[in-house]
């Protein structure tokens, strides 16, 4: 795979940042596209009148693309990389930079913030708001304490939602796995046991076979991984029908997981705002493994 457009890592000098600069520089190389490098420096701009008249800020004389620089003298195999050195509210400018990218690409917190956040706001607006998929990068060492017995080897993950599906993460986790050469796992959740209301106004459980309706969901999750299964006849797919909440199982997942992939809300008629959604929310605080989160196409925002 290649195309023109870049994949794009924004830097700030920190550890996170310069872990998902190496992971970067991976997809970049994977998907025979350049890399930019773009640092973007806060400034208070009532404080610095001249901002506007000033033109944007010289690449060459910024210290932390100076240490990328340096992180990457002597090192072979690189990308065709570019530098670029920006001004302004990173919340703001980090989303806007998704136009011109094919990935985006961030550690889970930089240098600003408070030290006890899991995920910082720039990556949260980041995978809320950007034009293109937003790979955020945990913490190097990030552990989750119970994971899901799987068969050994490298693998992707992807959440399917069966009531409403979306084939953008499917698409995009079908891509990363051909590119990786590893099998994906696609899981979909389903509650359990099954629950309405009762004239009492309590819950009360109804009577449905367990296996009828895990068969039934994977059945489905079948027919959604055809089509991918189709253009990428290489990847060894498997559909996991499983009983919890999606996030748990997703976070689970992701011990020793290449990848875990979900999808952004898409626009409703009566909440046009964009969203992360819950799920999504909690795997990029909980997961162990990088979260690629994929927004949905132009023709399904305002469905």
């Amino acid at each position: 795979m290649s195309s023109s457009l870049p994949v794009i890592v924004a830097v700030d000098g920190s550890d996170d940042s310069l872990y998902a600069l190496d992971r970067a520089v991976d997809a970049a190389r994977r998907r025979g596209a350049p890399l930019r490098v773009v640092h973007v420096r806060q400034y208070a701009p009532w404080a610095q009148p001249d901002v506007l008249t000033a033109g944007p800020p010289d690449p060459e004389d910024d210290p932390v693309l100076d240490q990328v620089r340096a992180r990457f003298e002597g090192r072979a195999g690189l990308p065709v990389v570019e530098y670029r050195a920006l001004e302004g509210a990173p919340g703001a400018v980090l989303p806007e930079l998704g136009s011109a990218a094919q990935l985006l690409v961030l550690g889970s917190r930089g240098r600003g913030g408070f030290t006890g956040l899991l995920l910082g706001s720039n990556s949260m607006a980041a995978a809320r708001d950007a034009e293109c998929p937003v790979l955020v990068v945990p913490r190097h060492g990030r552990k989750v304490d119970e994971g899901m017995t799987v068969a050994p080897g490298p693998r992707v993950v992807v959440g399917i939602d069966v009531d409403n599906p979306d084939g953008m993460p499917l698409a995009f986790a079908f891509l990363e796995a051909e590119l990786r050469g590893c099998r994906l796992q696609a899981i979909a959740a389903y509650s359990w046991p099954p629950r309405t209301w009762a004239a009492s106004g309590e819950f009360a459980e109804l009577m449905i076979d367990q296996s009828a309706v895990e068969n039934e969901i994977r059945t489905l999750a079948e027919g959604f991984l055809a089509p991918h299964r189709a253009r990428h006849p290489d990847v060894r797919s498997e559909a996991h029908a499983m009983p919890g909440d999606a996030a748990g199982l997703l976070v689970a997942a992701s011990k020793d997981a290449e990848l875990v992939v979900v999808g952004r809300h898409r626009r409703r008629l009566l909440s046009p705002a964009r969203m992360i959604g819950s799920v999504t929310q909690a795997v990029l605080l909980h997961a162990a493994a990088p979260v690629a989160v994929v927004p949905p196409t132009a023709s399904e925002t305002n469905a």
